[in-house]
């Protein structure tokens, strides 16, 4: 399952977007780290024709995990390319500058 929560920051939206089984984990790898909080990632689960419109007008996302990540690339809001692996666990960010 796939979870989706929405958070604003300056008037900028930020949307997180987590397969259910990683909330509450953490991963290192070198100097690599990420913690999956429930805080910041444990939101709703949303239809993925929903989720792929959201994820496609916006343009700050933070992306984790394989199920997340696929339904990502299917959609094309990230490249292969811009993912990377912390223990197996693929992450993508895409930040708008």
């Amino acid at each position: 399952m796939i979870l989706v929560k929405i958070h604003e920051d300056r008037g900028r939206e930020v949307i997180a977007v987590c397969d259910s089984d990683l909330i509450g984990k953490e991963f290192n790898e070198g100097k690599l780290h990420i913690e999956i909080t429930e805080n910041f990632f444990k939101g709703k689960e949303m239809q993925k024709d929903i989720l792929i419109k959201m994820l496609k007008s916006c343009s700050n996302l933070n992306i984790v995990g394989k199920e997340s990540i696929k339904l990502a690339l299917e959609a094309k809001v990230i490249e292969k390319e811009s993912v990377i692996k912390i223990k197996g666990i693929p992450i993508s960010m895409v930040v708008a500058l």
